[in-house]
């Protein structure tokens, strides 16, 4: 078992469930005595929270809602997932850049090369390389049935009011961030009783040696 610092990030559209497994995660990292840092994108702190909140709201040209995604990734890395993971912490993140590529990238059909490159500023670590997550689950489901389970739960944001073939085109960007980096990645497919979804949750895990199996 792992007691290094663990950066795990969860993507998917909104309804596919990833809020929920999310939970249940931390509760079984902690059952295991780690520490836990739940957090989310864009937000995580008080600056991030105030672009998140213009980011979902306002409207805005694709390339400032790049920059102001980015800007609020940045302060989330500095004040919240670097000083976790260096203290050992097991970071759960419901989004990260996946997000940024699929909805801005792919949703929006903004450039991919000028995302790559406020990848590699934003995420660059003093010693070389990018900071990504350790794995990433991503939590797949039809759009047609994301919608038909968040019809009428809450008001849609600017993003969640978007018609299906919006988050058509989101899903396969995170199609496309797998293909680029498969070894990264763990799909789940949500369109499954939660218990079932579970279950394949807790497996990636299981199997990377994070979590110990559940005795029978």
């Amino acid at each position: 078992m792992t007691t290094t610092g663990l950066f795990i990030s969860f993507e998917g559209i909104d309804g596919a469930g990833k809020s929920t497994h999310i939970a249940g995660l931390a509760d079984a990292f902690r059952a295991q005595g780690r520490v836990v840092t739940l957090t989310r994108e864009p937000g995580g702190t008080p600056l991030a929270e105030k672009l998140r909140a213009l980011v979902l709201n306002d409207a805005m040209d694709p390339l400032c809602e790049a920059l102001l995604m980015f800007a609020a990734r940045r302060d989330h890395l500095q004040q919240v997932i670097e000083p976790a993971l260096a203290r050992g912490e097991v970071v759960l993140c419901d989004r990260f850049t996946d997000a940024t590529v699929a909805y801005q990238g792919f949703g929006r059909g903004f450039d991919l090369a000028v995302l790559r490159q406020l990848e590699n500023w934003v995420q660059a670590l003093p010693e070389g390389g990018l900071r990504q997550p350790d794995l990433t689950v991503w939590f797949d489901l039809p759009p047609a049935t994301a919608a038909k389970r968040l019809a009428g739960t809450r008001v849609p944001d600017r993003f969640e009011s978007q018609p299906v073939e919006f988050f058509t085109r989101v899903a396969a960007g995170y199609a496309h961030r797998l293909l680029e980096q498969p070894a990264r990645f763990a799909r789940i497919a949500s369109d499954r009783p939660l218990d079932e979804v579970w279950v394949s949750l807790r497996t990636a895990f299981e199997y990377r040696g994070w979590l110990q199996p559940v005795e029978s």
